[in-house]
């Protein structure tokens, strides 16, 4: 969960409760990226992960398609007012190999990737360090790849997941297959260990992939309401009042397809035209922080999984334990169904 939900305050809360906990530094500099680990192996010894996005820059943007962006968003900038949004240049997130070199001196004992791959020599590398290796994959066709890569496990993120779809061999908008049926077919495709992501919340959510072969569940959407998080009171406060059918896809925040609670501007800029992945994240962050700032969630990004509704504000060790004897007693009624069962 990149963008600041993933304090060192909840990383160090839900390892030491016994799960991985797992800092989204997708945006996060180097020097950024060692503090927060250092604060975190301050507070506990228990393992954590460390994720990055490796997408691929998006380049320098033609003068034309920056203005159609720009007037895209004009509006809204003047509504908080702001000063008028102005061309956005390179780099736009923090230097990807810069970023590796921070984990190989980190050494966490989990290193995942999302929206891109890192090449096979740093996986190599990261694992003869004894870091365990994951990456994401949104159809069967990347994690196949990720298993030729020589990751240790692939996380099977399905299309009910909240933020951003990892896909980078295919179309975002098209890899859109649900979490039960993704782990299923990705179990099948693989031999290496697979992790279960997109619209987990619970104890039986998490025994569900287990059944289906998944290994283990990483939850996202659950945590944001933590006491600990970093997200926003406004994001905090969506998550707990959202319903069913509130979330959508929407590139119009950073450019690539990512789930979010709908909010106004989401349904204003449907048909807007938007920069290229990171270029657009780049070009709506001051809207989104002074939107955040002034108690606005009209402009903010809500990133959110579709069974939003069952997040619980709990802190994060709380929830941890609970889902812990949620899971359990999940997976105990279905031994007792599978013991009562006829043929047993």
């Amino acid at each position: 969960m990149a963008g600041g939900s993933t304090t060192p305050d909840l990383v160090a809360a839900v390892s030491g409760a016994g799960a991985l906990g797992s800092f989204g530094f997708a945006y996060t500099q180097p020097e950024a990226m060692h503090r927060d680990a250092e604060l975190v192996r301050a507070r506990t010894a228990a393992p954590f992960n460390v994720n990055l996005f490796l997408s691929k820059d998006a380049g320098a943007i033609e003068s034309s398609t920056q203005q159609s962006a720009l007037d895209a968003v004009a509006p809204y900038f003047r509504e908080l007012g702001l000063q008028a949004p102005q061309a956005v240049k390179p780099p736009y997130s923090p230097d990807h190999g810069a970023q590796l070199e921070a984990v190989d001196a980190i050494k966490p004992a989990v290193f995942t990737f999302h929206l891109g791959d890192t090449g096979p020599a740093p996986v190599a590398a990261l694992r003869a360090r004894g870091v365990k290796v994951g990456g994401s994959a949104t159809c069967v066709a990347e994690a196949r790849h990720l298993e030729a890569l020589g990751v240790d496990f692939i996380i099977a993120q399905g299309g009910e997941a909240g933020g951003h779809r990892g896909t980078y061999l295919r179309d975002p908008h098209q890899a859109m297959t649900g979490t039960l049926a993704l782990v299923r077919l990705i179990v099948k495709a693989v031999r290496i260990p697979v992790v279960a992501a997109g619209g987990i919340m619970d104890g039986a959510g998490i025994a569900a992939v287990l059944a289906l072969g998944a290994q283990a569940a990483q939850l996202g959407t659950a945590f944001v309401p933590c006491t600990e998080s970093g997200a926003s009171p406004l994001h905090k406060q969506a998550i707990l009042a959202a319903q069913e059918d509130d979330t959508v896809i929407t590139d119009k925040f950073s450019g690539k397809p990512a789930r979010g609670i709908a909010n106004r501007y989401i349904q204003e800029m449907r048909s807007a035209p938007v920069l290229a992945f990171p270029a657009q994240n780049v070009l709506t962050g001051p809207l989104r922080s002074a939107a955040a700032k002034a108690g606005n969630p009209d402009f903010l990004s809500l990133w959110a999984g579709q069974a939003a509704p069952l997040a619980r504000e709990l802190p994060a060790g709380e929830l941890v334990a609970t889902l812990r004897d949620e899971t359990l007693e999940a997976l105990e009624r279905l031994r007792f169904l599978g013991a009562s069962s006829p043929s047993a």
